[in-house]
């Protein structure tokens, strides 16, 4: 794929940044809200799932409202020989997983995890390890987010370089 079919123009940025601040909005509202035809909305919706730049409507959910207020990181080192598939297909067991990443340095997965407390943060890393093909772990409780995820500055950052 070409960097011209990557790039997003203004109306996508205009749209991605609707749906960010207002997911609810619907594509009528969309349409009315920024001046464009229904259709058009539509059309460029459909453009950016199937390109893979929008990859889910779902909500936002906050696992302290669930009742998980602890998340932490884990830094797993595994077994080698056998790849991460089982680990992964272990991790993927585990409800407060919430995500795993491979990464580079002395580990070689990234895995955040929420928990009820700290206790239950015990917990939940026992059944994280409780892999044979986990040698190690590190974990680093994460005490506040200073920055929630989030995507929209790097739609506006890629705007400007297309």
């Amino acid at each position: 794929m070409s960097s011209s079919e990557r790039a997003i123009d203004a109306l996508d940025v205009r749209i991605l940044q609707l749906f960010t601040e207002a997911p609810d909005v619907g594509v009528l509202g969309a349409s009315r809200r920024l001046g464009v035809a229904r259709g058009t909305v539509q059309a460029r919706l459909e453009r950016l799932i199937t390109r893979g730049v929008i990859s889910s409507f779902a909500p936002r959910i906050d696992p302290a409202a669930l009742g998980y207020p602890v998340t932490a990181f884990c830094t797993l080192e595994i077994r080698q020989g056998r790849g991460h598939a089982p680990v992964v297909e272990h991790l993927s067991a585990i409800p407060e997983v919430l995500e795993a990443h491979t990464i580079t340095g002395t580990g070689d997965l990234l895995v955040r995890v929420v928990a009820r407390d700290n206790p239950d943060l015990q917990r939940v890393i026992d059944l994280v390890v409780d892999d044979t093909h986990v040698i190690r772990a590190a974990t680093a409780i994460s005490l506040a987010t200073r920055i929630e995820l989030r995507s929209l500055p790097l739609v506006l950052a890629a705007d400007r370089t297309s």
